[in-house]
């Protein structure tokens, strides 16, 4: 596993991260969020070896990276933010001066190589160098050479970045089947790529974590959790109103959101933990109301994200 002990980091008189105490073990994929300065890039240059902390510990797989810091990089691959890389060397040659170091020879150096390539779908580029490349496949880049040495530890300085939707939906793809037996972690401002995948979520601010839990556990922290949104069917602007009234109304109904867009549509938002499907359909069915949409959020985590580091600031 990961452990990571009153982890600390001051850069003259800035506190950059205050104390992080946190365990990582084999099959999480670990979302680490928070705002920008929030200690997210440093505490994962600590973790990596690239940064010295101030105090505390950092253990990889039991290996100390201060004391052992080679036998624990060596279980680590490292997608650091921006993908740097060696812009006048080709695709394929960086590949293979990666695996050189990581210490690949021979047959067994191409058939990494070429693993690599075909996983990360980078066989269109092989041949050009980096510097022509796009901003995505920059991105693939760095995470084909991350993943080279096949290491145990994998740590993704935003890794969608830049890509588009079908390629983000295959590097997910890709970090859920190599989580089975991997500690994934994902530094991301992006709060979908939390529900998309991963199994635990870390909110950093201020250089202290605020939260921890799995996604639905902090989602089931929003004030959105069980609302329901809806829009009515057709209907004037005071039918609506009145329809907003009568739902408002109801014990299981703290308030009613109603879309800057749409006056047919409404959020209503639930007593703390309550479910209130039964009767709002209820209170619907008496009054014959026809219904466009309607579903249950589970919570936003957007809010609940906002919500968190803000109290901190």
């Amino acid at each position: 596993m990961i452990e990571i002990e009153k982890l600390t980091k001051r850069f003259s008189s800035k506190i950059a991260v205050d104390d992080v105490s946190f365990r990582v073990v084999p099959g999480e994929v670990l979302g680490f969020l928070g705002p920008n300065g929030a200690g997210k890039s440093t505490t994962m240059k600590m973790i990596t070896g690239f940064l010295a902390p101030t105090s505390g510990q950092i253990k990889i797989f039991n290996q100390d990276i201060a004391k052992h810091a080679i036998a624990a990089k060596r279980l680590i691959g490292y997608l650091p933010e921006g993908a740097p890389s060696y812009g006048d060397m080709t695709v394929l040659h960086y590949l293979q001066f990666i695996g050189q170091v990581r210490g690949y020879r021979g047959k067994e150096l191409q058939q990494r190589v070429s693993e690599m390539i075909q996983t990360i779908n980078i066989a269109d580029v092989a041949h050009q160098k980096i510097d022509t490349l796009s901003k995505g496949y920059k991105r693939r880049v760095g995470l084909a050479q991350a993943m080279l040495h096949d290491p145990k530890v994998l740590i993704l300085d935003e890794p969608t970045d830049g890509l588009d939707p079908n390629q983000k939906q295959q590097v997910r793809t890709l970090i859920k089947d190599l989580s089975k037996d991997k500690i994934v972690i994902i530094s991301t401002h992006i709060l979908e790529e939390v529900s998309a995948v991963c199994s635990r979520a870390l909110i950093i601010a201020r250089g202290k974590i605020v939260a921890d839990g799995r996604p639905s556990e902090l989602e089931a922290m929003s004030r959105y959790c069980h609302a329901i949104t809806l829009e009515l069917e057709g209907g004037s602007s005071d039918q609506s109103g009145h329809a907003r009234q009568i739902l408002a109304a109801l014990p299981c109904v703290t308030d009613v959101e109603v879309d800057e867009t749409n006056a047919n549509a409404m959020t209503l938002i639930a007593v703390e933990g309550e479910n209130i499907v039964a009767p709002v359909m209820e209170c619907i069915q008496q009054h014959s109301w026809p219904i466009r949409d309607f579903h249950v959020e589970r919570g936003r985590l957007d809010e609940v994200f906002r919500r968190i580091t803000q109290e901190v600031a």
